[in-house]
C-alpha cells in the first residue's frame, strides 16, 4: 500500500508508509503528471528530533531510514523531492517516527517453577524520555483477553532515563501458582501504541528455573563455558567532531566448550568470527569473559572495563579459504581461568534454588549423525538464549552466510558456502550471541555441532546452523598440529529439554478462495483414479511443504500407499486415516507429524545425492541461500528438498518436485553471525548518541 502525499507543480510524491519506527525505512516515490517516475534529488529539509541523534537518512533512490534514537514519544521529519530537470519543482511529505526496541526483551527466554519471579527489561531507543507498557499474553502477538492472574502477574513498570542513554524499564513477572493451560508471553510496548516485544516464558512443573541472565554475568571463580566471550579487540571506533575516537559498537558471542590436544593443553572452543574476529584476529590476542557486548564494549585496555581476560587466540580456520568448511577456532585456555572439567552451563540437574547446574558434555569427539539418531532432541547453553531445545530439521545443509569486517555489518568481508551443514528448528533456539555454543544429543549429552548461524521470519519461523563437531575438531586438529577432543565426562548423562517454540505446526495452513476453489476442482476429478491407487478419498487444502500454496488431501489407510506427489500441478498432501473417520467427518485434517528427521537410510542417501547435484544450480538464483534434506510435511514418509528463500526475494522458479524428491520452502532473513535474529536495529551504545560517525573498525 502506497500513500499519496502533497503535490508539487508536476511532482506528487508517495510513500509505502507515513509512520516508522527506530531504523525502519520507508520508500518513497516521486511521479510526473502521467504518473511515471521522475528524477530526483532527495533531502531531510526538516526534523523535531534532537540535533545530536539526526533525522535519519535518504539515499538516491528515495529509501528513508530513520534515526536510531528519538528525543521524544515521536518525532516527525519532512522530506523533499526536487526535480533535477527544474529545481523550482519540488514536493515534500513528512514521516513520523517513533521509537522502538534497542534488542529484544531481555532475557530473550525464561523457564520458572509456579509461583516463582524474575525480573524482565526492555531497552528502548528513546533519550531522556519514553515508557513501556507490560502485559501478560497467551501469544506472542498480545492482546490476548485472558482471566486475571491466570498467567501470572506483573509489578509496577520501573524506568531509568538520562540524557546520554537509551531508556530502560523493567518489571518483574510472577508465575501462578498453578501451571497455565495456555502459553505465557510477557510482552512489552513502547509508549502506547508502539513497537512490541514478546518474552516465552516455560511455566513447569519439573523444578527448573533457568534464563540467560547467568550465561552473560561474569563468572566467578573458573568459567564455565556457555558463557559470554569474545575477542578484547571487536569493536567498532567512531569519532565526535572534534576528532576524538569513541568505542560505539561491539560484538559478543558464546564461549562453546573445552577441548585439549595429546599434550593436554586445554582450549576454549569457540567460531572464527566470535574468537578471531572473522579472520580479522591475530594469534595472541586477549580472549574475554563476558564478551565486550556484556561489558558496555569497554576493552581491558580501557577505564572502566569490567570483564576478565580468561585465554588468548590460538588457532583458527580461515573463513576465506574454499579449502575449509566450518566457522570455528581456539583460545589457550589461561591457568585456572576456566573449569578444567569442561563443565558447560545449564547441562546438569537443578539444585536446591531449583537453577540448573554446570555439567561437563560427553569427552571424545562426538556423535556422528545418521538414519537412526536424527529424531533426537539437541540442546545447547548460549549467552543470549541460554539453554534451548530443539530438533534437526535438516541435513546435508548447502548455506550461504554473510561476514563482515565490522559488529555493525556495514563493511563486507566475505560470503562463504557450507555443504553439509546441520539445521536445527525454531526461531527460539538460538540467537545472535549464541555463535558458538556446542549442540548436544539431550539424551546423553554427546557433542553433535557448533552453532555459527542463523535466521528467523520475525513471525515464529527459524534455522539455526551447525557445523558438524566431527568436522570442527578435524580442521582445528589440522591447525593445531595434534589431534583435538572435547574434554568432558566419560558418563552419559541427559539434559533438560527447555523448549520455546512449537515443535511442529498444530494447524492446517490457510489459504486464498482461489487457491481453494482449484484445489477442489482438481481434487474432484482426480479422486476416482486416486481411489484406484489405494486412496479413501480427497479433498482440498494447503500445502505444508510451501505455505500459501494449494494442496489435494489424499487420504489413505496406511504410509506405504504410494500416491503422486502432484496431481495437474498441484501437490498432494498425504493423509493417515481410516475409512470409518472418514464416514464420521472426523478424519484428521493435517498428516501426523513428528519432531526430528525419521527417514530410512536409504532415502537418505538418495535424498543426499539429489542434493548434492541440484544445490548448486538452485544456489545460482541470487534469492536461494540454501538447500538440504529434509523430512516433508505433506508426506512425512517422503524425503524432501529443504529450499531456503531470502525473505525479501522472490526466485526464478519454485518447483514442486525436483529428481523425484518433493521441495519444501522456508522463507527467512538471510543468515547472519552478528545481527540479532530477523530485523533487529543495529545494536548502539550510549557513546553513539552524542553524534558519532563511523571512524574504523578494531578488526581492520
Amino acid at each position: 500500500m502506497t500513500f499519496p502525499a502533497q503535490a508539487g507543480g508536476g511532482l506528487a510524491l508517495s510513500a509505502s508508509a507515513t509512520t516508522v519506527t527506530t531504523n525502519g525505512q520507508v520508500a518513497l516515490r516521486a511521479s510526473g503528471p502521467m504518473g511515471e517516475t521522475e528524477a530526483v534529488k532527495w533531502s531531510i529539509v526538516f526534523g523535531t528530533n534532537a540535533a545530536a541523534l539526526g533525522q535519519g537518512q535518504i539515499d538516491a533512490t528515495g529509501i528513508y531510514t530513520a534515526p536510531g534514537s528519538l528525543s521524544s514519544d515521536e518525532v516527525t521529519v519532512r522530506v523533499e523531492a526536487r526535480l533535477r530537470s527544474d529545481a523550482a519543482d519540488a514536493v515534500s511529505t513528512v514521516l513520523t517516527v517513533r521509537p522502538g526496541f534497542v534488542q529484544p526483551l531481555l532475557p530473550q527466554d525464561m523457564a520458572l517453577t509456579p509461583g516463582a519471579g524474575a525480573q524482565v527489561t526492555a531497552e528502548i531507543a528513546e533519550v531522556n524520555a519514553g515508557s513501556v507498557n507490560w502485559s501478560l499474553a497467551a501469544s506472542p502477538a498480545g492482546g490476548d483477553a485472558t482471566p486475571s492472574g491466570t498467567l501470572g502477574t506483573l509489578s509496577a513498570s520501573s524506568c531509568q532515563r538520562s540524557e546520554d542513554h537509551f531508556t530502560t524499564c523493567t518489571v518483574t513477572y510472577s508465575a501462578p501458582s498453578d501451571i497455565p493451560a495456555q502459553p505465557v508471553y510477557v510482552v512489552g510496548q513502547v509508549n502506547s501504541g508502539g513497537a512490541t516485544s514478546p518474552l516465552r516464558v516455560l511455566v513447569n512443573s519439573r523444578g527448573i528455573v533457568s534464563d540467560p541472565v547467568t550465561n552473560q554475568m561474569i563468572q566467578p571463580g573458573m568459567a564455565a563455558m556457555g558463557t559470554s566471550g569474545g575477542n578484547d579487540g571487536d569493536y567498532d571506533t567512531y569519532e565526535d567532531g572534534d576528532g576524538d575516537s569513541y568505542v560505539a559498537d561491539c560484538c559478543g558471542g558464546t564461549l562453546g566448550a573445552l577441548v585439549e590436544d595429546d599434550q593436554k593443553n586445554e582450549y576454549i572452543l569457540s567460531n572464527n568470527h566470535v574468537l578471531a574476529e572473522s579472520d580479522q584476529g591475530h594469534a595472541g590476542d586477549a580472549i574475554d569473559q563476558p564478551g565486550l557486548i556484556d561489558g558496555a564494549c569497554t576493552p581491558l585496555n580501557r577505564p572502566g572495563s569490567t570483564v576478565l581476560p580468561v585465554g588468548t587466540l590460538k588457532y583458527f580456520v580461515p573463513l576465506k579459504s574454499a579449502q575449509s568448511n566450518v566457522d570455528a577456532a581456539l583460545a589457550l585456555a589461561a591457568p585456572g581461568a576456566v573449569d578444567p572439567t569442561g563443565a558447560i552451563l545449564g547441562l546438569g540437574s537443578a539444585g536446591a534454588d531449583q537453577q540448573l547446574s554446570a555439567a561437563p558434555p560427553m569427552a571424545g569427539r562426538g556423535e556422528t549423525l545418521n538414519a537412526s539418531n536424527l529424531g533426537m532432541d539437541v540442546v545447547k547453553s548460549g549467552r543470549t538464549t541460554g539453554l534451548t531445545c530443539s530438533n534437526i530439521d535438516a541435513v546435508a545443509l548447502t548455506v550461504k552466510v554473510d561476514y563482515y569486517r565490522d559488529c555493525a555489518e556495514t563493511q563486507p568481508y566475505t560470503t562463504k558456502t557450507y555443504t553439509n551443514q546441520i539445521g536445527i528448528s525454531g526461531s527460539h533456539f538460538t540467537d545472535s550471541g549464541d555463535s558458538g555454543a556446542l549442540v548436544l544429543d539431550a539424551s546423553n549429552a554427546q557433542a553433535i555441532g557448533l552453532y555459527f548461524a542463523g535466521g528467523t521470519d520475525g513471525d515464529g519461523h527459524g534455522l539455526s546452523v551447525a557445523n558438524p563437531i566431527g568436522d570442527v575438531l578435524h580442521e582445528l586438529s589440522e591447525q593445531a598440529g595434534s589431534r583435538l577432543t572435547l574434554v568432558g565426562t566419560n558418563t552419559p548423562h541427559s539434559v533438560a529439554c527447555l523448549r520455546y517454540d512449537p515443535a511442529l505446526p498444530t494447524a492446517p495452513p490457510q489459504i486464498s478462495a482461489s487457491l481453494t476453489s482449484q484445489a477442489e476442482t482438481v481434487a474432484e476429478y482426480a479422486a476416482p483414479v486416486l481411489r484406484e491407487d489405494g486412496a479413501l478419498g480427497t479433498t482440498a487444502g494447503g500445502s505444508l511443504d510451501n505455505p500459501g500454496e494449494a494442496a489435494v488431501i489424499v487420504y489413505v489407510p496406511n504410509a506405504n500407499v504410494n500416491m503422486p506427489q502432484t496431481v495437474d500441478g498441484v501437490r498432494t498432501q498425504v493423509i493417515v486415516t481410516d475409512a470409518s473417520a472418514m464416514a464420521r467427518g472426523d478424519a484428521p485434517t493435517m498428516p501426523a507429524l513428528e519432531p526430528g528427521l525419521h527417514l530410512t537410510a536409504s532415502a537418505l542417501a538418495n535424498a543426499k545425492a539429489i542434493e548434492e547435484r541440484v544445490a548448486p544450480g538452485l544456489m545460482s538464483d541470487p534469492a536461494i541461500f540454501g538447500v538440504g534434506v529434509t523430512e516433508s510435511r505433506d508426506n512425512p514418509a517422503e524425503a524432501a528438498l529443504l529450499v531456503l528463500v531470502d525473505i525479501g526475494r522472490n526466485p526464478r522458479s519454485m518447483p514442486q518436485t525436483l529428481d523425484g524428491l518433493r521441495v519444501q520452502y522456508l522463507r527467512l532473513h538471510r543468515f547472519h553471525t552478528t545481527r540479532s535474529r530477523g530485523t533487529e536495529p543495529e545494536r548502539t551504545t550510549a557513546c553513539s548518541l552524542k553524534g558519532l560517525r563511523p571512524r574504523n573498525s578494531s578488526r581492520q
